[in-house]
């Protein structure tokens, strides 16, 4: 947590108390101990903990550290009273997104709780009963003393629990109907958004706002934005959770991803004093030229003076030096050669000219990731001579729709007088018949499933002009659970990782760096990369490797956290949307919660457009689209 910043008085804009951690389990750990605290604090005097609970991924780290403290520690539930703030209506208390079964599964299986002591929104009432149930839900929670605790999390459209935009603060526990942005978000854990119930059950404004002590707490980029408009914007019904600035005892729990548009976080300069180093420099410059619409070098004295960076003057002596500066940094990102230009002064490359050609291992959380998000890079990589490696960490399997499935199971049957084969066909469209929104696929459908995503990829990485010998398919166990939600890395994904790396030996190599979501693929894929690359540090040849970093299509980076940016021409941005095409299984259905809309390739093209675009308002060379990199050292 940020100290420092908390004494320089940057939060002159917030209305709300928040506290931002660099990761959401360093922050998880500071929530559970507190409410650890309490409930021991409790125990002692034979007194009652009311706790109110939330789902999702954000509290699992908290509840994983809350059964941590009561196996390790001795911690008791059995004082714990427990309110739930919703569930999904209608919804059976054993289906796979059952709120009933996400705490069981991830607390009170795991706990001393009583039974009887928990509470949450039945989900299969008649609806003619529903009205009734919530009163006497309400009842339940003033009979028990009241919420001493309510967690939270915050949706895109600001809303906690599911009291949707338009909820008002006087609200209670109720029946709701889901806002179409908060089903799709929903949409990956149920399989397709027409899966999705378009009902809730939920706590009310109201009933949140009577808790005593609340945490919110939010992880990731996705979350940044509705964050800054709920903690320093005004107080609106269009945004339930801005009704959280009236509550004396609220605080807000962020990593740095989900704080990131917070003003001491985006623009410090504005609030307060600034450490202006190298970075802070460049970061403010690039972010003045793109708010005044001029480019860098048309910055002016009064242009600094106005925005709170005439700090950068008094170094600089006026704002031509300054802009010269950072025009070139910016200017000495941009490479046509991303493996480095051999024979070539490279003191103002981003990569070095030798060794070449370079040993390259790209690093793809799942298939199609790698061409997604720098298909264009790789391809370049690859025309410059350089021997590229593609490591599939995760076999993507769920993200293959069952009719899909199928259509490839009775497209080997019409080539196939095995009777195997075509028994397969026949068992699998049977047990899909069968098949529930939600249910675990079978092993031979995950693995049918598996398979078209290699044959996708190596397909796509042959379209590229990589060899097949060069394209290895990890299958890191933490991933293969048939759903959503994915296990802890354990030492099998580990060695996966470090045998590939320790195997090539790259002189590159590059990962996916979205690590705003501490829950998804890609950022348990980095940890484990990150985890293996620590401990090649006294290794003669990692001295030599660089790490490049890119970001996934729903990741908005920074023009100033850009290391590197590879222009594409037209015609390299056309072949890398035919090098997407190979991965047809996922046309028409990019179900990550909410990030995007469309199919892969449009929000590639727009992303790498976009990039382009602001580094010519920057008053750089104008370019068709760019990918951007950032450097990742140890």
């Amino acid at each position: 947590m940020e100290s420092e910043l908390d004494q320089l008085g940057l939060k002159i804009f917030e209305k709300i108390d928040t506290d931002i951690y660099t990761d959401a389990t360093k922050a998880s750990k500071v929530v559970a101990t507190e409410i650890a605290n309490l409930i021991h604090a409790r125990n002692q005097t034979g007194q009652n903990t009311v706790l109110g609970l939330a789902t999702g991924s954000t509290p699992l780290q908290v509840y994983s550290e809350l059964v941590r403290i009561h196996k390790q520690q001795g911690l008791s539930f059995k004082n714990v009273i427990s309110f739930n703030l919703d569930e999904y209506y209608p919804m059976q208390p054993d289906e796979l997104q059952s709120y009933v079964r996400f705490m069981n599964e991830n607390l009170f299986d795991h706990i001393d709780i009583k039974k009887e002591n928990v509470y949450i929104p039945d989900g299969t009432l008649p609806k003619e009963k529903v009205y009734q149930y919530c009163r006497d839900y309400e009842k339940k929670i003033e009979e028990s003393g009241g919420l001493d605790v309510q967690i939270l999390g915050i949706g895109r459209t600001g809303h906690i629990g599911f009291n949707e935009p338009g909820s008002l603060k006087k609200t209670r526990t109720r029946l709701v109907t889901l806002d179409e942005l908060t089903r799709s978000d929903a949409a990956a854990s149920f399989y397709g958004e027409e899966h999705v119930p378009r009902q809730a059950i939920t706590m009310g404004v109201g009933t949140i706002l009577g808790a005593k002590k609340i945490y919110l707490m939010a992880w990731g980029e996705p979350k940044a934005k509705i964050i800054k408009e709920t903690v320093e914007g005004e107080i609106t019904a269009q945004k339930p959770a801005t009704f959280l600035q009236e509550h004396d005892n609220t605080k807000f729990i962020l990593d740095e991803a989900a704080a990131s548009e917070l003003t001491r976080r985006k623009t410090p300069w504005l609030v307060g004093p600034c450490k202006w180093d190298e970075k802070m420099i460049k970061k403010a410059v690039t972010w003045l030229s793109l708010y005044t619409g001029k480019p860098i070098l048309k910055l002016t004295d009064e242009d600094y003076n106005q925005n709170g960076m005439s700090d950068i003057l008094t170094e600089y002596g006026r704002a031509y030096n300054a802009n010269i500066h950072i025009f070139n940094v910016v200017q000495h990102t941009i490479t046509g050669w991303p493996g480095g230009k051999p024979k070539a002064d490279d003191s103002k490359r981003p990569e070095r000219a030798e060794p070449f050609p370079k040993r390259v291992l790209v690093f793809s959380p799942r298939p199609a990731d790698d061409v997604v998000s720098m298909g264009g890079t790789l391809m370049r990589l690859v025309d410059h001579g350089h021997e590229v490696h593609v490591a599939y960490q995760t076999s993507g399997n769920i993200a293959v729709y069952d009719d899909e499935a199928l259509r490839y199971a009775d497209f080997v049957t019409q080539y196939s007088n095995n009777e195997e084969e075509i028994s397969l066909y026949r068992k699998l469209a049977e047990s899909m018949s069968q098949k529930k929104p939600g249910d675990l696929d079978s092993p031979e459908m995950l693995e049918l499933k598996s398979n078209i995503r290699k044959v996708e990829a190596k397909s796509s990485c042959r379209y590229c002009g990589i060899p097949d010998e060069n394209v290895h398919f990890l299958e890191m166990p933490f991933y293969e659970t048939g759903r959503a939600r994915k296990n802890k890395l354990g030492e099998k994904d580990i060695k996966l990782i470090r045998e590939v790396i320790d195997k090539i030996k790259p002189h590159q190599i590059y990962a996916a760096g979205d690590l705003s979501d501490p829950h998804g693929t890609h950022r348990i894929c980095w940890d484990a990369i990150h985890h293996v690359l620590k401990s090649f540090d006294s290794e003669g040849w990692f001295e030599d490797c660089y790490v490049w970093l890119y970001s996934g299509v729903w990741q908005d980076v920074d023009v100033s956290g850009i290391d590197m940016a590879v222009p594409l021409s037209p015609g390299e941005r056309l072949k890398k949307r035919r090098a997407i095409f190979k991965h047809a299984s996922q046309k028409d259905q990019p179900k990550y919660p909410g990030r995007i809309s469309g199919e892969f390739w449009m929000a590639a093209d727009d992303k790498t457009i976009t990039n382009a675009k602001k580094y010519d308002r920057l008053g750089l060379a104008e370019y068709d689209s760019i990918e951007g990199f950032t450097r990742w050292k140890s």
